[in-house]
């Protein structure tokens, strides 16, 4: 399944969203995947955790943050998750990012090869992170994607 869909199929297109906690962040972002039972609860602590320990090492300079953890960590399906922030924000210390994509994969090779790979080539066109930044709804968000 494509990145579209699986947000689609999980409701996890959050637009607009004004928040300066990183950490909220992250419990946004996983909010819509719990409640589909994609990823369990304790998957947002473990990213933070993750976080907290090791760095945002998943912010790029393009302002796009990739938060995941580990499959052992929680994850049911394979899944991902977008936020559009506002303003961008630091996570722990990182550049700033104003696009959230979180991201879980059952297994260590789904999580890097698809799971990467499918956000890199979403991201990988500076026309399409235009309109995702100027998009106000979900429903520009899934045109867009």
């Amino acid at each position: 399944m494509t990145i579209k869909a699986l947000l689609i199929e999980a409701d996890a297109i959050q637009v607009g969203v004004t928040e300066s906690d990183w950490q909220q962040v992250i419990n946004l972002a996983a909010s819509p995947l719990v409640a589909k039972g994609f990823i369990s609860p304790e998957y947002s602590q473990a990213v933070i955790d993750n976080t907290l320990s090791h760095g945002a090492y998943y912010v790029f300079d393009e302002g796009v943050a990739i938060p995941h953890a580990r499959p052992e960590c929680g994850v049911k399906r394979n899944c991902f998750s977008l936020v559009l922030l506002d303003k961008p924000i630091r996570f722990a210390g990182s550049e700033a990012a104003d696009i959230v994509i979180m991201f879980g994969a059952q297994d260590s090779n789904a999580h890097i090869e698809d799971g990467i790979r499918a956000i890199v080539a979403l991201l990988d066109n500076n026309e399409r992170m235009a309109k995702l930044r100027a998009a106000r709804s979900r429903e520009e968000v899934v045109a867009v994607l």
